[in-house]
């Protein structure tokens, strides 16, 4: 996974805001990489309505 590419939200691990959960299948564009609690790294992620959220790398897959 790169800055700049399209990824899908396909799973979400953790309970979240109903915000978050609609993110769910949609596509969006990596922005950045962010630290997570020290055991990761996760990807923020803006969408097409100009919203970003970060998630787990193992929440995203890569479109094609």
């Amino acid at each position: 996974m790169e800055i700049g590419q399209q990824v899908k939200v396909f799973r979400l691990r953790d309970r979240v805001s109903n915000g978050v959960v609609s993110k769910l299948g949609k596509v969006g564009t990596v922005r950045e990489f962010k630290m997570t609690d020290g055991s990761g790294v996760g990807a923020v992620v803006e969408f097409e309505d100009k919203t970003s959220t970060w998630f787990f790398e193992d929440e995203l897959k890569v479109v094609e």
